[in-house]
């Protein structure tokens, strides 16, 4: 009796601990999954970059994107970069270095910052937040002081991409640069 108490015991510890490791890998999943998701987010205007030419010190610099997505580089001149993630940044400026200045360009492109966030509505101090990776809706409510007490919860849409209809979400959603949240009221 007492040999398979503590084989019990044994079995008990060792299913607990595959459980916390399965959560932990989850954990770490959601959050891939959040900086591949980031990875992936277009450039607009008023976003930040930084350009490395390697080796071309005289290239490299941090530029700001204009109304219409466009910035401009030394010999290269004016460079699109509306509606392109990093890597296609990269491509793009190869390709036009590669027009006449140099041969075999190696860039880098880090986004330096993305354009901010909108909280409006039911929130303390209502306003526009630095956009920050990984950033919830709730998070970006705690950023505008929390909820008033007038704030209905389940009442939260977001305005994303320009688009005229807003979106539904819940306060657990990641937040996209330049997106619009506005927290509803409640009535009673």
């Amino acid at each position: 009796m007492i040999r398979s108490f503590a084989h019990a015991i044994a079995y008990l510890t060792i299913a607990s601990a595959l459980v916390i490791g399965l959560i932990g890998l989850a954990g770490v999943l959601s959050m891939q999954s959040a900086i591949a998701a980031e990875r992936s987010f277009s450039l607009s205007a008023g976003d930040r970059v930084r350009i490395i030419v390697f080796g071309e010190a005289e290239l490299s610099g941090e530029f700001e994107l204009d109304a219409d997505g466009i910035f401009s580089m030394p010999l290269v001149g004016p460079v699109k970069a509306l509606e392109l993630d990093a890597r296609g940044l990269e491509g793009r400026i190869a390709q036009q270095l590669r027009n006449g200045f140099l041969r075999d360009p190696k860039v880098s492109v880090q986004i330096l910052s993305y354009k901010p966030i909108y909280v409006i509505g039911e929130v303390n101090k209502p306003g526009s937040y630095p956009y920050r990776s990984g950033l919830s809706i709730l998070n970006a409510a705690a950023l505008a002081g929390g909820f008033t007490y007038r704030a209905d919860e389940d009442d939260i849409e977001v305005s994303r991409g320009g688009r005229s209809e807003p979106i539904v979400m819940t306060p657990a959603t990641i937040v996209h640069p330049g997106d619009v949240i506005r927290v509803g009221e409640r009535y009673f």
